[in-house]
C-alpha cells in the first residue's frame, strides 16, 4: 500500500473517531470527503489502464556492437477516455535501453509515438520486452501496472574493424588447378555431368544435355582449388583475463550521432571475438571459403563456406559464444585438424601463455596446414603472464603472428599481419609429413 494511501486511510479513521466520539459534523464530513476520495481515486485506476497497448517495432533484429538501434514505441488509448498519464517502462535486458518515457494528456481513440536510440555495446541475444504501462489517479492513491511480454528479440553481433589486409591462404597446387575431388557444393569447376538421382537440385539440372539424351542430367562440380580458411578461438575460461570496465558518463547527443568511437570492455574475450569476426569478413570478402571452430558453453564448428550468408552464420556464432569452456586449444586442434583438407589456412586466436600454443602451429604443419596466430597478451588486460616467448616460438617457426595489446586499434594491428611474410617455403605442404 502506497504511503499516500496510508495516510488517506488514516484520516479517514481519525474523522471517524472523532466524530463519534464528539458528534460534531464537521468530522462526519470530513470522513465523507476521505471515503469519496479513495473510492473516485479507486475507480480512476480501475480504468486508467483498460484499452490501452503498446506496440514496439524496431527497424532491423540485427546490428552490431558500436551501432547505434533505434525502436519506435507506440502507444494507443483505444477508449473514449482520456488518460492523464502514462509511464512506460522498458524492462529489457538489452544494456544501456533507454525505451522508458512519461506521457501525459493522451486523448480518447489517441496514439502517441516516440524514438528510442540506444547504442549498443555488447554482443548476445535480447529480448525486446517485457514493457510495463504504469498509470493511477490524480493523487497517486491506487497505481496499477500492466505488462506487455516481448515479442521479438535482437541479435547483437560483435564489432567488426575493416581489415585493410591479412595473410592471404594461395591455392593448394600451383596455378590453380582443380583438385578432381567431388563436391556437393555447387563451385565454378564444373566437372561433368550424370543422370539424375533423386533428391538432387533442380538448379543443378543442365537443360542441354537433358534435351540432347532425352533424360534428365545434372550438373557435377568439383572442389575449388583455392584452399580454405578455418578459424579457431579459444574458448578456454582459464587462459582468459579481463579489467573491471570503466564507467562511461552518457551523453545524451551520443545517440544522434552516426559514428562515434566505441571501445571494446577491456577483456580477452572480446578482442578474440572481435578479431575472428574481422578476419571471418575480409576472408569472405576476398571469395574465401572461411570455417569456425569455437568452444565455450558449448562446441560451435561450422562447416567452410562462402559469400554473405556464411558470414551470417559465423556473426551469429559469435555473438552467442561465451568464453567459459574448458577445453584448451591444443586438444581442439587435435580433434579438428585431421579433418580440414590439407593446405588450408588455420588461423588461431587465443589469450594462452603456454607452450601447447607452439605445439598446436607445430601439429598443424605436420598436417600439412598454415597456422596464422593472433595472440592477445594477456598481461595488458590484468592477467599475470604474457606471451612474449609465443610471440618469439611462433617467429622462429616463419608463422605469420600478431599480438594484440589492450586498447589496440584491430583494425591497424590486423592489417599490419598482413604485410608479414605470408606462408614461407618451408611452410609448404609438399614438405609435410602426416
Amino acid at each position: 500500500m502506497a504511503s499516500a494511501q496510508r495516510v488517506v486511510w488514516f484520516l479517514l479513521a481519525v474523522s471517524l473517531l472523532a466524530g463519534a466520539v464528539t458528534g460534531s459534523q464537521l468530522y462526519f464530513r470530513l470522513s465523507y470527503l476521505w471515503a469519496l476520495l479513495l473510492a473516485g481515486s479507486w475507480l480512476m485506476s480501475a480504468l486508467a489502464l483498460r484499452g490501452v497497448r503498446v506496440e514496439r517495432t524496431a527497424r532491423s533484429l540485427r546490428s552490431q556492437v558500436g551501432q547505434l538501434f533505434e525502436e519506435r514505441y507506440r502507444i494507443t488509448n483505444t477508449s473514449r477516455l482520456p488518460r492523464l498519464w502514462i509511464e512506460v517502462r522498458d524492462e529489457s535486458p538489452l544494456p544501456g535501453s533507454r525505451g522508458s518515457h512519461v506521457l501525459t494528456l493522451i486523448g480518447g481513440n489517441e496514439s502517441r509515438t516516440y524514438l528510442a536510440r540506444t547504442r549498443l555495446t555488447r554482443r548476445g541475444v535480447f529480448p525486446l520486452g517485457p514493457t510495463v504501462l504504469g498509470s493511477g489517479d490524480l493523487f497517486g492513491l491506487f497505481p496499477v501496472t500492466r505488462t506487455f511480454p516481448g515479442e521479438e528479440t535482437l541479435l547483437v553481433y560483435p564489432m567488426m574493424a575493416d581489415l585493410r589486409s591479412f595473410p592471404s591462404p594461395a591455392g593448394l597446387l600451383p596455378g590453380g588447378e582443380a583438385l578432381r575431388r567431388r563436391t556437393a557444393q555447387i563451385t565454378s569447376n564444373a566437372a561433368g555431368v550424370r543422370e539424375y538421382v533423386t533428391g538432387d537440385p533442380i538448379n543443378r539440372i543442365h537443360w542441354v544435355s537433358t534435351a540432347r539424351r532425352d533424360r534428365l542430367m545434372v550438373k557435377e562440380f568439383e572442389l575449388d582449388p583455392l584452399a580454405e580458411v578455418w578459424i579457431f578461438l579459444d574458448g578456454a575460461a582459464s587462459v582468459q583475463a579481463a579489467l573491471p570496465q570503466p564507467e562511461t558518463e552518457f551523453n545524451p547527443l551520443d545517440v544522434w550521432r552516426s559514428r562515434t568511437k566505441f571501445t571494446l570492455p577491456p577483456s580477452t574475450e572480446e578482442y578474440a571475438v572481435s578479431a575472428a569476426a574481422s578476419i571471418a569478413r575480409y576472408y569472405i570478402g576476398k571469395g574465401r571459403s572461411v570455417g569456425l571452430v569455437a568452444v565455450g558453453k558449448s562446441l560451435h564448428l561450422l562447416p567452410s563456406d562462402r559469400g554473405g550468408r556464411q558470414l551470417g552464420k559465423i556473426l551469429e556464432a559469435l555473438a552467442l559464444l561465451r568464453a567459459e569452456g574448458d577445453v584448451p586449444l591444443l586438444g581442439l586442434v587435435e580433434a579438428h585438424a585431421r579433418h580440414l583438407p590439407r593446405g588450408s589456412t588455420v588461423v588461431l586466436i587465443t589469450p594462452g601463455t603456454t607452450n601447447e600454443i607452439i605445439h598446436a602451429a607445430d601439429l598443424l604443419l605436420r598436417r600439412g596446414l598454415r597456422p596464422v596466430a593472433v595472440l592477445l597478451d594477456p598481461s595488458t588486460f590484468g592477467g599475470p603472464f604474457d606471451n612474449r616467448e609465443i610471440v618469439l616460438g611462433m617467429q622462429a617457426m616463419n608463422i605469420p603472428v600478431c599480438r594484440i595489446s589492450n586498447g589496440d586499434d584491430l583494425g591497424t594491428v590486423l592489417s599490419a599481419t598482413g604485410q608479414l611474410s605470408a606462408f614461407p617455403a618451408s611452410m609448404a605442404p609438399a614438405a609435410a609429413e602426416f
